[in-house]
This record gives C-alpha cells, structure tokens and sequence, in this order.
C-alpha cells in the first residue's frame, strides 16, 4: 500500500497579507481565514489544500502525502518503522487542523516533514475562487506537483520510491540533473533537481482552462513575478509559467498535462531537456540558460512536437481547410 497524490501543503511566511493577495488575486484560489497568524486556500472540493502560517520564515513547512484509508496508513507506518524511520501518529487535534481523519508524521532524508493521511474533508459548498477563473485540476491526481532542490538525489529516489511507493517516470541531466517520479497518472506528483543544496523549488497547479493562465500571466508581468516565462514542457507536455512567491519558492501555473498510463509505463532518460519552447528560467546560471536554450532550438530544428492534451468539453473542433494538412493527418493515421 503507498502513497495516492499530494493531498495538501504548509507553507511558511512572513507575512500573511503578501500570501492572502497572492494566493487569491493571483493564483485564483479562495482564501479562508483560520487565525491572526494563519490562513488557508480552497481550490476544489476539499476543506482546504494550501495552509499558511506567517511564522517568519520561507519555504515549505509540511507535504501532505494521501493514502486510500486506515489500512494503508498503518502498511506505510510499518514500512517506515521497518526501515528504522521515526514514525508519530498525528494527535486528535492536528488531524482536526488538517481537516483529516487520521495522520502519521514522519521525514524524509533531508528532514522534510512528511504528513501521510487518509480521510480528507469536502464540502458541498461551491469553491469560490479569488478570481474569475474556471477551476483546479485536481480530484485523485492530487493538488498538483513539489518540486525539491537537493543534493544527493539517490538518496531522495531510494527513500521515495522503496518506503513511499513512489514510481520513478523519467529523467534528464542537462541543462541540470532532474528526476521525475509519479504516484497516480499525473506525470509527476513529485520531482528533484539536483543543485546542491535541499530546498522547495517550486509547487504546480494546473487549471482547466488556457485563457486562466494566459491571465495569470499578465498580472505576474505587473507584478514582477514571473520567475520563468511561458513555455510548453517535455514532460507532462504541460503549457505553464512560473512566478514567484512570497515565500521565496515558485508556483508553475499551466493548462493541458498529460496522463500517463500507470500500469504500463516505462521509465526513460529524456534527452530533450525540460521544454519545447519558451520557459526561460531567470534563477539559472547564465551558462546554464544558454545550455536550455540550445536544447530548445535543437527540439526545433528537429521538429519535436507533441499533441495539445485536451479534456472532452474543453474544446471547439476546427474544420479541415487545407487539403494538404488533411493529407498529412491521413498519412500519419495510415
């Protein structure tokens, strides 16, 4: 029994009102106000998904992992026991501040707070978000992916994959050395970038809507936020930005990810890099900018494309007009 999806996370802060604009006017999530240091953000049906505490600090304070029920949070309590990590159940009253029915507490290598759970709370009150936007996609792909910086990624995968049951989807190692590892058809619910150093690198949401992000986009351009600029990624395929929190991490904001399929998947080196085009990263070194981008512009010269991942109801079809691309597309299917 393992892991399912990322279920919920602690963010630390400095400030609770940089996090309650951001969260809402920016990201678009709903605020709910819990106490004079700390708030939380709805983005479904789920009590609650992202918890701020203005403790003075940056970062991420704690990763709600999910499991299916009791029974599978006592396999993975056992497993960790097993494998000589210290294992807390959580108390009655952090599972009520969590909104869930029962925890364990535990960490990882680098002493990352892991928080496994089962039991989350919904709500049948309608998620209101902080701005016009069509809504989060999340249900049992989980709340989106976390991103880590670390600095012995062996380490961070053996941990993962062995106590977790996290599943390992691909990796690259230029521009830098990246692993990408799967719990559910989300292509990654978690990944790590080996840079030296253990920190937060960045959390994704995705949206259903394209038009959700391109508006995001422009109010981190006039905010000065935008951390990487829009681009489309190898990976998850996913069309995205990244800005910057007040937290001192990033949000990748993006539309149409891929699923994968689970139970037949391959795990592979990708030799592409990160993106197919765009996502020029300002926190890269300027040598490692100039390696991205050459990786992009071979992906070019190469013509490497890939579908737009579109939902049923999420799109117009277009009528064919061109008999030359109708050729293409018959050629293709034949």
């Amino acid at each position: 029994m393992t892991a399912q999806s990322l279920g919920y996370l602690g963010v630390r802060a400095k400030d609770l009102g940089d996090w309650g604009t951001y969260g809402s006017r920016m990201l678009g999530l709903q605020r709910i106000d819990k106490s004079a240091r700390t708030m939380a953000f709805r983005m479904d049906d789920r009590q609650q998904r992202i918890i701020v505490d203005a403790d003075g600090g940056e970062g991420l304070s704690f990763f709600g992992w999910e499991v299916a029920d009791a029974a599978a949070l006592d396999a993975v309590a056992g497993r960790l026991e097993q494998a000589g990590v210290s294992v807390a159940r959580g108390s009655r009253a952090l599972a009520d501040e969590r909104r869930v029915r029962d925890l364990i507490v535990t960490g990882d290598p680098v002493g990352n707070r892991l928080e496994l759970f089962h039991g989350a709370e919904t709500t049948a009150e309608p998620f209101k978000p902080g701005r016009n936007i069509s809504g989060f996609r999340t249900g049992p792909l989980g709340l989106g992916h976390v991103v880590m910086h670390t600095a012995n990624t062996d380490e961070m995968v053996r941990f993962y994959r062995d106590l977790l049951g996290f599943r390992l989807t691909d990796y690259y190692s230029s521009p830098f050395k990246a692993t990408f590892m799967h719990l559910n058809p989300r292509h990654h619910s978690l990944a790590f970038i080996e840079t030296g150093k253990n920190a937060v690198h960045h959390m994704m949401m995705e949206l259903y809507s394209f038009d959700d992000v391109g508006q995001g986009y422009d109010i981190a351009q006039g905010e000065n936020r935008v951390a990487t600029t829009l681009g489309r990624h190898t990976s998850d395929f996913i069309t995205s930005f990244y800005s910057w929190t007040p937290s001192n991490f990033m949000v990748e904001y993006g539309w149409g990810a891929r699923d994968i399929d689970v139970a037949g998947w391959k795990a592979y080196e990708r030799k592409e890099g990160p993106s197919m085009w765009g996502h020029d990263r300002t926190w890269l070194s300027k040598e490692d900018q100039d390696k991205a981008r050459a990786l992009r512009l071979g992906n070019a010269e190469k013509g490497f494309r890939q579908p737009v991942q579109v939902m049923d109801g999420n799109y117009n079809r277009m009528p064919g007009v061109c008999p030359w691309w109708d050729q293409m597309k018959a050629q293709a299917v034949g």
